[in-house]
């Protein structure tokens, strides 16, 4: 199949894009995420799930929960390419909602292909969050310790991402996937760096539940999991042209030695390192989504190597941002610190840098 100019990303694509920038500008600036989940900078403050639910209102609104869900279950079907472009925004504002998590949700649903299936995606275009529990203790997708038995589930699913924040969860038991409602599983805080985000494992004691899988969970995972990456690798590139841009802006401002700091070498090169590694990731992130939408052979390998990319490159400029800073970039008060908690957590979520190649090499050379 030829593929698309410009990756497929058309002028729908720019607008979705163009939108989310506008929306998180006006209701996200940096300066209220700030104040939203910084507020308590107590080393020994409970684990909190703050977010802004007006905001999430207005996505709801504006249809965002819907734009992955297949035009047959009453969504607007848009590529995924589209879907990179609003992950970057979400990412490059680090705003805290489950909209990413319930996009996850859907590339799987929309593989399971049944009717159990479709009735949850008709959910999410009314505005539900869904979230995904397929993860064990040691953090490995398509793993958890939940037994299935008369139509219940018993067990913990680790890792799960906006937990607090979700209607419903898609768990994994016995190789196959089952809807689980959030008011019958007991949700376990974790202690996490990242503010913008809540985490947690779930317990589920009998919980009631209905299968989704009309075929094996390794499957539908195995054909969602593309998807899930360049969403997750594409939140990383967007915070990383934040940390760019504000670590850019403050060297072209801050003075010593009678100069900007911007003008000595040692500041000037690590800058363009980050500009040429970022914008490496984001063709790589943009490729990988052309693949999943015009040639899903190569989709895998593809989401692979732009998370494998975006992952380094979240943690290069997270460590540079912080230092180009100086002191400053230490502080609480600097809003520096919440990006790098964010990428740092994102970098590791569905395997980071040297598990993506890891992976890479088993498909390429076969298993280490």
């Amino acid at each position: 199949m030829t593929r698309p100019q410009d990756f497929g990303f058309d002028d729908e694509a720019a607008l979705l894009r163009d939108a989310a920038r506008r929306l998180f500008t006006d209701l996200c600036p940096q300066d209220v995420l700030h104040r939203l989940v910084a507020a308590d900078s107590s080393p020994a403050r409970a684990s909190a799930c703050v977010w802004d639910r007006t905001l999430w209102h207005r996505m709801q609104d504006l249809g965002w929960t819907a734009i992955a869900v297949p035009s047959a279950a009453g969504g607007f079907g848009m590529s995924l390419t589209a879907i990179a472009g609003l992950a970057e925004q979400v990412g490059r504002f680090a705003v805290p909602s489950p909209l990413l998590s319930t996009l996850c949700a859907t590339y799987v649903l929309a593989a399971c292909d049944s009717e159990a299936a479709t009735a949850l995606l008709r959910r999410i275009v009314d505005g539900a969050a869904v979230s995904l529990a397929i993860m064990d203790r040691r953090g490995v997708p398509g793993r958890t310790d939940i037994t299935e038995h008369q139509n219940t589930l018993t067990g913990t699913a680790w890792y799960v991402q906006d937990a607090r924040k979700a209607d419903a969860f898609i768990a994994l038991a016995d190789d196959s996937l089952y809807i689980v409602d959030a008011a019958e599983v007991t949700v376990v805080p974790d202690a996490i760096n990242d503010l913008t985000r809540d985490q947690a494992r779930l317990v589920l004691q009998n919980a009631p539940t209905t299968r989704i899988a009309t075929t094996e969970a390794t499957k539908v995972l195995q054909a969602a999991t593309p998807a899930i990456l360049v969403i997750l690798a594409a939140d990383m590139v967007g915070a990383a042209e934040w940390q760019l841009q504000t670590t850019a802006e403050y060297a072209r401002t801050r003075v010593q030695f009678d100069r900007p700091i911007g003008f000595f070498q040692a500041v000037k090169h690590p800058l363009v390192n980050m500009m040429v590694d970022i914008d490496a990731a984001r063709s790589l992130v943009y490729d990988a989504a052309c693949a999943f939408d015009h040639e899903p052979e190569h989709a895998e390998l593809r989401a692979r190597m732009a998370k494998s990319a975006a992952s380094d490159v979240a943690s290069f400029c997270s460590g540079r941002s912080v230092q180009l800073h100086g002191g400053i970039g230490f502080t609480w008060e600097c809003a520096v610190q919440i990006y790098f908690k964010r990428q740092k957590h994102s970098e590791v979520l569905f395997g980071d840098g040297p598990y993506q190649r890891a992976r890479l090499a088993e498909r390429l050379i076969g298993p280490l």
